[in-house]
């Protein structure tokens, strides 16, 4: 595989990890050092991040496209159109949150594969009810 095909298959297992709700994946993901989704410190605090978001969500769905691939030795950027279906669940049950924006995530090679060091997500449209994104009650 070239490295654009790794990194986009890399894409995709997150992106499944997160609608299957597999944290360990997730935290496996990135550097020790990362910052993500606003949070810095780590897999963990990055995961905890996540599951304050995820963990009182129905189905999730992370459809990924227009891949742009910039490499540079071990170090590499990926511009990924996002278009993410969230149902609500409990209180929010009967509800959805959908966005669609562009991750822009910053990754560096360790050994035979490649890690998020950095990650954002630029939400550019969102429809139905934010309130719909939460944690476990």
């Amino acid at each position: 595989m070239t490295d654009r095909d790794h990194l986009v298959q890399r894409l995709a297992e997150i992106a499944a990890a997160i609608d299957g709700r597999d944290w360990e994946t997730i935290a496996d993901a990135f550097t020790p050092d990362a910052h993500g989704y606003g949070r810095d410190g780590g897999p963990a605090a990055i995961v905890a991040q996540m599951r304050a978001h995820l963990d009182g969500v129905g189905p999730t769905q992370h459809l990924l496209g227009n891949h742009r691939v910039e490499v540079d030795g071990d170090r590499a950027r990926t511009l990924t159109y996002a278009r993410v279906h969230h149902v609500g669940a409990g209180p929010m049950e009967g509800s959805f949150y959908e966005c669609m924006g562009e991750y822009d995530d910053r990754w560096v090679r360790d050994g035979d594969t490649w890690l998020l060091a950095r990650r954002s997500f630029e939400i550019r449209i969102g429809l139905g009810d934010f309130a719909v994104l939460r944690g476990a009650d």
